[in-house]
């Protein structure tokens, strides 16, 4: 993962941490550009920003995960926490990234299934399983190595831009090759990038206190 893409997910958290108490937080303003930087701001001079969607706005309607992510406790994630640690571990992949997007996807639930037809923890959709040797996508072991395969070739694609690789995840690669290696201009796309960029910066602070926990 690069470093301008840690960056970006540094100062995300940043600014979600100053305008979240706000009541006026739908006046933040959001875009990447083509380098792959992330602008802010609350004067949308480029016709690039739309509304940054803060961190009690659900992502989508496709299983309710929007809602349910926010509800998903502990025992939810604890279940398959050895599972995707080791997935994470062979695919080069840190499982903070990996569960920001089971969180935001399925909210842990493996028997998710959207109107649009994806499946699973990481909401794979039949010709993405097909793609990765995924037999059955409701098994929570399959469906994650193929998310997880199918997020490593996106990074891989996108040069480590993070913000591409998640997108190209919710819309499809070639979606963002289509609209000039940036976030396509759907609204679920550009909901779908900030927040699970939020839960990765989560996971990993709560990672990183565990660990201090652990060494102390």
């Amino acid at each position: 993962m690069s470093k301008k893409s840690i960056l970006q997910a540094l100062i995300l958290s940043a600014l979600l941490a100053c305008v979240a108490p706000q009541p006026a937080f739908a006046e933040i303003y959001w875009f990447t550009d083509s380098e792959g930087v992330m602008h802010f701001s609350n004067v949308p001079t480029d016709k690039r920003y739309i509304p940054f969607a803060g961190p009690n706005r659900a992502v989508d309607d496709k299983t309710g995960a929007g809602r349910s992510a926010r509800r998903a406790g502990s025992p939810a994630k604890a279940r398959y926490e050895a599972a995707i640690k080791a997935i994470a571990d062979a695919y080069a992949l840190e499982s903070a990234l990996i569960h920001a997007i089971v969180s935001t996807e399925s909210a842990y639930d493996a028997l998710a299934v959207s109107k649009k037809g994806a499946a699973g923890l990481m909401q794979l959709m039949p010709e993405t399983a097909q793609r990765y040797g995924v037999t059955d996508r409701l098994d929570p072991v399959q469906n994650l190595h193929g998310g997880a395969r199918y997020l490593r070739d996106l990074l891989r694609m996108f040069n480590g831009n993070l913000s591409l690789a998640l997108a190209g995840y919710n819309a499809g690669e070639n979606s963002v090759v289509r609209h000039g290696y940036q976030i396509p201009p759907y609204a679920e796309t550009r909901t779908y990038v900030p927040k699970v960029l939020e839960l990765y910066h989560q996971y990993r602070k709560s990672t990183r206190i565990a660990q201090t926990k652990r060494e102390s």
